[in-house]
């Protein structure tokens, strides 16, 4: 029987969840004109730290809003339909508070956890150029008595200009894989918007510069990426980019019904009174209804097969292993037909139109160059190996790697 404690808890998400089109669509006023300018979401963001979407996945008990990741990635393709910069650049924050939802409640996660129910929204970054292979990590905190000092350059370092608090990966003296946590404005922190990809342009997901950072004790901790909730969050966090392509294709669709009720002409030689009544465009919007409409389905049933997992995690399954094994092949199995469908509807976006199609007044590129970005962000010709070994030989070893699987 549910308590009045239960149905109130139940209520505050289901009222977030009702409020989030009307959220996304007032993130997204305007975006394919701020895309053209690079003009950085920064207002987008205020309002989503506004929405209390940011404890979506904190369990209600613990004061957030007790979703589903069903719900989660609905949430980040809504975003995504509107302002895809938005919804991709809350990669990390979603990241972090899956983990603390799966952690022990160390003192280092309280803490977290205590920053997000204050409303707190993290970025953070991993990567760093100029190493010898991707992945390499070079900054290594140095003691400093009772804590360290940071020095080094990050770069991908996706949403961390729009949040209160940076996750990073780093090295100690001895080599150990460690991460640490501290506030973007701390001083000697500097965030450079130096991110110049053709796609996902205000994103920010440039350069990350530390100067003698200080960095306390209490803010390092181990990494995770091997443990059975690290590799839940490598699969989600890929999860998180088709999220976002599913809501890019979203648009695509949308735009192309805007031009052809509101631009578009029939071609001379058509027999239609209007471009709404060419049979042809219809065909084109028809078969782009379709893509979304299957995208969505392979997001949310992926979705179901992660939350499946992340469940038996919390409670200590028997078969969370098996789980998680099953999670990362599904997110790459997806992954991988997702970005064909997703790029073939960019481009036929096009064929519902004429060459006023490609005004830079409409901005319908950016869909194309959003897409190809984000599915360039992992090797899909490796996915689809490790795939297929698996079901050749059996063989696991990068799908349990923790990192883009």
């Amino acid at each position: 029987m549910n308590t009045p404690r239960d149905l109130h808890l139940h209520h505050r998400l289901q009222d977030a969840i009702a409020a989030l089109p009307a959220l996304a669509e007032r993130i997204g006023e305007d975006a394919a004109a701020r895309e053209v300018r690079r003009v950085l979401p920064y207002e987008g963001f205020a309002r989503f730290r506004e929405s209390g979407l940011g404890l979506l996945r904190i369990p209600a008990e613990w004061g957030g809003l007790g979703g589903s990741l069903v719900n989660l990635f609905e949430t980040i393709t809504t975003l995504a339909a509107h302002e895809s910069n938005v919804a991709h650049a809350l990669r990390i924050h979603y990241d972090l508070t899956e983990v603390i939802r799966l952690s022990p409640l160390t003192a280092f996660h309280q803490t977290q956890l205590d920053r997000l129910l204050a409303g707190a929204i993290f970025g953070g970054g991993s990567t760093e150029r100029g190493t010898s292979r991707p992945g390499e990590i070079t900054t290594t905190l140095q003691r400093d008595g009772e804590h360290y000092r940071l020095s080094g350059r990050k770069y991908y370092t996706t949403g961390t200009a729009f949040a209160d608090y940076g996750r990073f990966n780093v090295h100690d003296e001895a080599g150990a894989d460690l991460q640490i946590i501290i506030p973007v404005a701390r001083t000697g922190v500097q965030v450079v918007d130096d991110w110049d990809g053709m796609g996902q342009r205000m994103t920010a997901s440039g350069s990350i510069v530390f100067d003698h950072v200080q960095v306390l004790a209490d803010e390092v901790a181990p990494r995770i990426a091997s443990t059975l909730v690290g590799r839940h969050t490598g699969a989600l966090r890929q999860l998180h980019l088709v999220a976002v392509a599913a809501g890019i294709v979203r648009n695509v669709v949308a735009d192309a019904q805007r031009y052809v009720v509101n631009h578009g002409r029939p071609v001379l030689h058509s027999p239609a009174p209007t471009a709404r009544d060419d049979h042809f465009i219809q065909q084109v919007v028809g078969d782009l209804a379709a893509h979304s409409h299957a995208i969505d389905a392979l997001v949310r049933e992926n979705a179901r097969v992660l939350d499946r997992l992340s469940e038996a995690i919390r409670h200590d399954a028997a078969d969370a292993d098996a789980l998680v094994l099953e999670g990362a092949l599904a997110t790459a199995k997806t992954q991988l037909v997702v970005s064909k469908l997703a790029l073939h509807a960019a481009q036929q976006l096009f064929e519902a139109g004429g060459a006023s199609m490609t005004a830079r007044t409409h901005n319908f590129d950016r869909h194309w160059r959003n897409l190809r970005t984000i599915f360039n962000h992992n090797p899909l010709l490796h996915k689809a190996r490790v795939v297929g070994a698996y079901h050749l030989t059996g063989e696991t070893q990068h799908l349990k790697e923790g990192r883009i699987f």
